[in-house]
C-alpha cells in the first residue's frame, strides 16, 4: 500500500465507522505504519470528516513531519506495533474507537476479559481481548499495560488483535485499515448480543472451540 492509498484507506473507514455510529463527536484515531514511519488522525480530529492531505505524519521515531498535531495516542499505537509485529509481522494498522457496548460492559465490572467465547465468528475473527484496567487517556502507563498484554498472550500460543481499555474503549490491529475494521465490528457486535442476552450465556464448548481452531486456525 502506497502512502496516498494508506491516507485514502484512513479517510474512507474512519468516515464509514462514524457513519455506522461505531465512533461519535471527536473520538478515536486510526494509524497506519509506513516503510519510514507513520500516519495517524490528528487530535481531536471527526473520524467521519478526515482530509487525507490533513493526516498526521511522523518518521520511524515517532517525530511529526507534516500533518496536523498527531493524536496523543500515537504512543500507544507505536507500542501496540512493536508488541504484535513480534507475532504477526504484518500488523500495519491500529483503530480506536468507544464503541458503545464495548465500554457498557467495562461499567458492569471488572473483568480480566472482554468477552467469553459466545459466538464462532467472535472467535474465529477476534480472538481473547485482554481488558487494560482504567487510566487516564494518554496515560504511558496504559500503553506499558497493553503492550505486556500482547506479549503474554503471543508467548502462551493465542496472539491477539484487540484490547479493551476499560472505559475507553477498544484498540484493535490488523494488516490493512479495512481488515483491523472487521476486527472491530465483530467485536462491538459481539458486546452487544451479550449486553442483549437476558442472562450470562453459556461460551462454547472446548471442543467446539478445538473445532474451529482445526479448520479455521482460530487463535483461542
Amino acid at each position: 500500500m502506497t502512502e496516498n492509498d494508506a491516507r485514502d484507506e484512513i479517510c474512507r473507514v474512519g468516515r464509514s465507522l462514524f457513519e455506522r455510529g461505531y465512533v461519535h463527536a471527536t473520538a478515536g484515531n486510526i494509524s497506519v505504519r509506513l516503510d519510514d514511519g507513520f500516519l495517524i488522525t490528528p487530535t481531536d480530529a471527526c473520524l467521519g470528516f478526515l482530509d487525507p492531505a490533513r493526516l498526521a505524519r511522523l518518521d520511524a521515531q515517532g517525530v511529526q513531519t507534516g500533518g496536523d498535531r498527531a493524536s496523543k495516542t500515537i504512543a500507544l499505537h507505536t507500542r501496540i506495533y512493536a508488541a504484535a509485529r513480534r507475532f504477526d509481522p504484518a500488523t500495519a494498522c491500529v483503530i480506536h474507537t468507544h464503541s458503545t457496548h464495548c465500554v457498557a460492559l467495562t461499567l458492569q465490572h471488572d473483568r480480566d476479559e472482554l468477552l467469553g467465547a459466545l459466538t464462532p465468528y467472535f472467535v474465529m475473527k477476534v480472538g481473547h481481548v485482554p481488558v487494560i484496567p482504567y487510566h487516564r487517556p494518554g496515560a504511558t502507563e496504559a500503553a506499558e499495560a497493553v503492550a505486556a498484554a500482547i506479549a503474554r498472550q503471543g508467548d502462551a500460543g493465542t496472539p491477539i488483535r484487540a484490547v479493551m481499555l476499560s472505559r475507553l474503549g477498544p484498540n484493535v490491529w490488523h494488516d490493512t485499515p479495512g481488515a483491523a475494521m472487521a476486527v472491530l465490528e465483530e467485536l462491538e457486535e459481539t458486546a452487544r448480543l451479550r449486553l442483549l442476552a437476558p442472562h450470562e450465556p453459556a461460551p462454547l464448548a472446548d471442543h467446539q472451540i478445538d473445532d474451529l481452531r482445526r479448520t479455521f486456525g482460530a487463535r483461542w
